[in-house]
């Protein structure tokens, strides 16, 4: 399955698997602490909050404890710049990143990466920090709700892989199309391109970006060892846009080539079209379907005050509605055994895991949320890992064991709530889109 060309070769020694926001907090702050020579840090967001500024603040000790440290965290140029969706106009994030900057004797460098003129139209959404030859890979930011700071967590999958290979291939990726091209402004410093110029550096990083691979070194090393019967094979993927996307077509092919089962984690059920064909033809052909999805209120999106809802708190109702109308369609799957449906919901928490593992061997680790927009508008990368003798499943059985802990079966869609039984808020904004068709245009954006 994985490209001879663009492989790295590990054990599953090598691999480390978290199970808890607690644990993910820990190690982030244990691996910060213990980086010998370079840390590179790759997220969405780190928030101004409580759990981001101690994060913040220990990348910035341990730059003073050792000077020649390489510190560099790249976030999403527009998120960083405002505050969270329904609070004021603000300069966002980047006011604590500046703050800091003039704290500290050594400054870190805060990268802001603009992967379309407008937020909606695409963010970065790579994942992956890098600590020396470690590499953390998971789809969670760094904020207050992902560290299980407070009283709420987000629940993610957290996986620690060590390999120089595998570090080397994410920061030369790094260093060559942000900071070698100079399309990513500087975050910390008084000074950020204009308007005019920004709108220049986008179009470049654009079309940087749709043919920007990962490189993989060390070739004559990994061809000696490859054949070895408890390797496993790592290859790492990255896509921006539909056309010629190797993380689509990656998660395309395995879907199509499965042969005994797909396990499927998405915490926003909105399949890509093409994708939601390959998986049914897989259930024709007898392939057993597990998908792993977030409760409605387990959405980053609910609002279970009505008196608060808001427009943008109608997603995970539509959400919902397709996850209905794909249980009603596919009813016989369900009934003899083929397709399992779980819904994980814990308290007020919420669901943030992606990914797959196709036949108890092959594993995707991404944070690419299987939907459309991951499909078609955000930059989005992921490992893909070949595990042929099976050892990496005795951690992931681990892993979903405390997944479904939380899980409900659903064995038919009375089950799941449906459109009469919503709050009349959610009801009326349902109706507006049925009315207008937009809920084609959300299902695509969102």
């Amino acid at each position: 399955m994985a490209s001879s060309s663009n492989n790295i070769v590990i054990t599953s020694n090598d691999i480390k698997v978290f199970c808890s926001p607690k644990a993910y907090k820990q190690q982030l702050l244990s691996l910060i602490k213990l980086a010998k020579f370079r840390i590179y840090i790759t997220v969405l967001y780190l928030q101004d909050d409580s759990a981001g500024r101690e994060i913040l603040h220990a990348l910035y000790q341990a730059k003073q404890n050792n000077p020649q440290l390489d510190v560099k965290v790249f976030v999403d140029f527009h998120r960083a710049q405002r505050g969270l969706i329904g609070e004021k106009s603000s300069l966002g994030n980047r006011a604590l990143y500046l703050a800091l900057a003039r704290e500290y004797t050594h400054n870190i460098e805060i990268y802001g990466v603009a992967v379309k003129q407008k937020e909606v139209f695409g963010v970065l959404h790579l994942k992956g920090f890098v600590f020396d030859n470690t590499l953390f890979y998971t789809g969670a930011s760094i904020n207050d709700i992902y560290l299980y700071q407070d009283q709420r967590y987000r629940l993610d999958r957290y996986y620690q892989i060590t390999s120089s290979e595998l570090t080397d291939t994410f920061c030369e990726y790094l260093e060559r199309v942000f900071i070698q091209s100079n399309l990513a402004p500087s975050l910390n410093i008084d000074f950020i391109p204009s308007q005019a110029q920004q709108k220049k550096k986008i179009s470049r990083l654009k079309s940087l970006l749709n043919r920007a691979l990962y490189t993989v070194n060390d070739k004559e090393k990994d061809s000696q060892i490859v054949d070895a019967p408890d390797n496993i094979i790592v290859q790492p993927l990255v896509g921006c846009g539909r056309r010629k996307n190797k993380l689509n077509s990656a998660i395309r092919q395995l879907v199509q080539k499965s042969e005994v089962s797909i396990l499927l984690f998405t915490p926003y059920f909105n399949l890509p079209k093409v994708l939601t064909r390959d998986v049914v033809k897989a259930l024709k052909r007898g392939v057993k379907v597990s998908i792993v999805i977030g409760d409605k209120t387990a959405n980053d999106f609910y609002e279970p005050d009505e008196n608060k809802f808001s427009t943008i708190n109608g997603i995970p109702y539509l959400y919902e509605m397709l996850l209905v109308r794909f249980v009603k369609r596919w009813q016989r799957f369900i009934d003899n055994g083929q397709l399992d449906i779980r819904l994980w919901k814990d308290q007020d928490n919420s669901f943030h895991l992606k990914g797959m593992v196709v036949d108890e061997r092959f594993h995707l680790l991404t944070g690419s949320n299987l939907n459309p927009r991951a499909w078609s508008l955000d930059l989005e990368n992921g490992l893909l890992l070949d595990d042929i003798s099976g050892s990496l499943m005795s951690s992931v059985n681990l892993e979903l064991a405390e997944i479904h802990k939380y899980t409900q079966i659903i064995t038919h869609f009375k089950q799941i709530e449906s459109f009469n039984d919503y709050p009349e808020k959610p009801k009326k904004l349902l109706k507006k889109l049925r009315i207008t068709q937009i809920d084609r245009l959300l299902k695509w954006l969102l």
